[in-house]
């Protein structure tokens, strides 16, 4: 289907919603934006216009007035494109406080050729330079970065080589930190892995049963849903264990 970009909320935070389209074809128009679930607004609003089954109310900031309008008159660039799904590497340069990562599966790529090499030889080699370079650059500007591992024990053979080769998270300017399954039995954790940026926007990535990531990503930035869990990560966090006493 092909859709216009008209515009999108200059003030919203590192350029992610709401946004404005139009069906070229039609004028038909459609808004992305925070679906709206206060229960007093959504009552104001049914007493005036019904709200059905198969119908939502979204929220946009009176600042987009001039977007709408430029809908509506058709006045709108044409072949505007949008900045469309943010990258780690976008939302990681776009963070100016914070990034942390929960990591919850005690297996990922099993077929990562450093792996099998460790478990050949014992080999840490590890191409870090990329990483070491990108994350140092956020730390260098004030970026506090954080990553949690929450592991099964006795540990899998890919977290002890995961453990092994952490020398470069330490390196690029992490702070790593290891949480034992069964001393966070009683936490109320997500039901994926995630990074959280700011403690403003969660971005959710998914793995298949073996571990592998399957590239696909969720964004989460509703306060309220946010809030969920930076609550999570910290009460994990404080019973974690610094990477430099874990031993797997």
């Amino acid at each position: 289907m092909a859709l216009d970009f008209v515009g999108m909320d200059p003030d919203s935070p590192k350029n992610e919603c709401p946004a404005v389209f139009v069906d070229p074809e039609t004028g038909d128009m459609y808004f992305q934006g925070r679906t709206v679930t206060d229960p007093a607004v959504l009552e104001r609003i049914a007493q005036d216009s019904p709200i059905a089954a198969d119908e939502s109310v979204v929220w946009h900031p009176q600042r987009m007035t001039p977007i709408v309008m430029e809908a509506v008159s058709s006045t709108y660039e044409r072949n505007k494109q949008g900045p469309g799904l943010p990258s780690f590497e976008r939302m990681l340069e776009n963070a100016e406080r914070s990034a942390v990562h929960l990591e919850m599966r005690d297996t990922y790529d099993a077929t990562d050729p450093a792996f099998l090499k460790w478990q050949e030889d014992g080999s840490t080699e590890y191409e870090w330079d990329d990483w070491v370079e990108l994350i140092g650059v956020a730390v260098a500007r004030g970026v506090r970065m954080r990553r949690l591992r929450i592991v099964s024990e006795p540990v899998t053979d890919y977290i002890r080589w995961e453990h092994a080769i952490s020398y470069g998270n330490v390196k690029a300017g992490e702070e790593l930190r290891w949480l034992p399954r069964k001393q966070a039995y009683d936490l109320m954790l997500l039901g994926a892995d995630f990074w959280m940026f700011d403690q403003r926007i969660v971005r959710y990535n998914f793995n298949a049963g073996d571990g592998t990531s399957l590239r696909q990503y969720e964004h989460v930035s509703d306060p309220r849903r946010v809030a969920q869990v930076v609550g999570a990560f910290e009460m994990a966090w404080e019973r974690a264990v610094t990477h430099e006493d874990y031993r797997p």
